[in-house]
C-alpha cells in the first residue's frame, strides 16, 4: 500500500510540473502578469499623485477616516479582474487550442489535473497577488510621505493584515477564476462572469431584496473586500471573517467545477 501511495504522490507531481512548464510556456501568461503590475501600480501613482490637495480640502470628519493604507491598496479594484484573466487562461487555454484531450489522455484521471491547475494557480497567484500588494503599499506611502499627508509604515497597527489580507484576496479571485473557467470552457464567458460578479452585482446592490442583502457581507468588491482598510467599516465590522465566507463561496465554485470536469467528455 506504501508504493501505491508513493506512485500516485509521484504522479502528481509530473502532472504538477507539466501544467507549470504548460504555463510558463505561454505568452499570455507574462503578459498578464505584466500587466497586472504595470496597471496595478500605474493606477496607484495616479490615484495618489492629488492626495495632498484632496487631504487639504478634506473636512475633519474626512481626516479621521483617512486610511493610507486602504488608499494605496485600492489598485485591487482593477487587480482581481487581471489575475482573474490569469485564473481563467489556466483552464481555457487548453480549451481553445484543444490541447485538453492530449493533456487527459496524458492524466486519465481527471481530478488529478484540475487539481495541479487549482494548486498551481494558487501558487502564482499568491505569489503575484502579495507581491503587488506589497509593492502598491510602498509605492503609496512613498507619495503620500513625498506630499506631506499622514502616511503608514508597515508596522502600524493593522496595516501588515490588510497588505497581506490583499494578496489573499486576490489569490481567492484567481482560484474563482479557475472554477468559472472550467465550468464554462470559454475565456469570453468566464471573464464575463467574472465581470459581473465583481462589478455589476456590486454597483447594483441596492436594488436586491432584503433577504439577499445578507450575502454582499461576504461578496467580492464589497464586504470580503473591507479586509485590505485600516480604519474600521460599519457596514462591515468583522472583514476577516468577510473574507473567510468569501473564500468558502469559491470552495463551493471549485467544488462544481470538479464535478462538471469529470461528467464531461472532454
Amino acid at each position: 500500500m506504501k508504493s501505491s501511495g508513493t506512485a500516485n504522490d509521484l504522479s502528481f507531481a509530473h502532472t504538477l510540473r507539466a501544467e507549470w512548464i504548460k504555463l510558463r510556456s505561454l505568452r499570455s501568461t507574462w503578459y498578464t502578469l505584466a500587466c497586472l503590475f504595470a496597471v496595478g501600480l500605474g493606477i496607484t501613482f495616479l490615484a495618489l499623485s492629488s492626495a495632498g490637495a484632496e487631504y487639504e480640502s478634506a473636512t475633519a470628519a474626512e481626516r479621521q477616516a483617512w486610511d493610507p493604507t486602504g488608499l494605496s491598496l485600492m489598485t485591487y479594484i482593477v487587480a482581481q479582474l487581471i489575475i482573474g484573466v490569469l485564473g481563467i487562461l489556466v483552464v481555457t487555454s487548453e480549451y481553445a487550442t484543444g490541447l485538453m484531450q492530449t493533456s487527459l489522455t496524458a492524466t486519465p484521471r481527471r481530478h488529478r489535473l484540475l487539481a495541479a491547475k487549482v494548486v498551481l494557480a494558487t501558487a502564482v497567484a499568491m505569489v503575484a497577488g502579495q507581491g503587488l500588494m506589497f509593492s502598491a503599499f510602498f509605492l503609496g506611502q512613498i507619495l503620500l510621505g513625498a506630499q506631506d499627508v499622514p502616511n503608514a509604515g508597515l508596522g502600524d497597527p493593522g496595516v501588515l493584515s490588510a497588505v497581506a489580507g490583499g494578496g489573499l484576496y486576490l489569490s481567492a479571485m484567481a482560484l474563482l477564476a479557475v472554477g468559472l473557467g472550467t465550468i464554462m470552457r470559454a475565456t469570453a464567458g468566464a471573464l464575463a462572469t467574472l465581470v459581473g460578479i465583481v462589478f455589476l452585482v456590486p454597483a447594483l446592490a441596492g436594488l436586491f431584496p432584503s433577504w439577499i442583502q445578507g450575502l454582499f457581507d461576504f461578496w467580492p468588491t464589497l464586504g470580503a473586500a473591507a479586509v485590505l482598510a485600516t480604519v474600521p467599516d460599519p457596514d462591515y465590522p468583522h472583514p476577516w471573517l468577510n473574507l473567510a465566507g468569501m473564500c468558502l463561496g469559491v470552495v463551493a465554485v471549485l467544488a462544481a467545477a470538479f464535478v462538471v470536469f469529470r461528467r464531461r467528455d472532454v
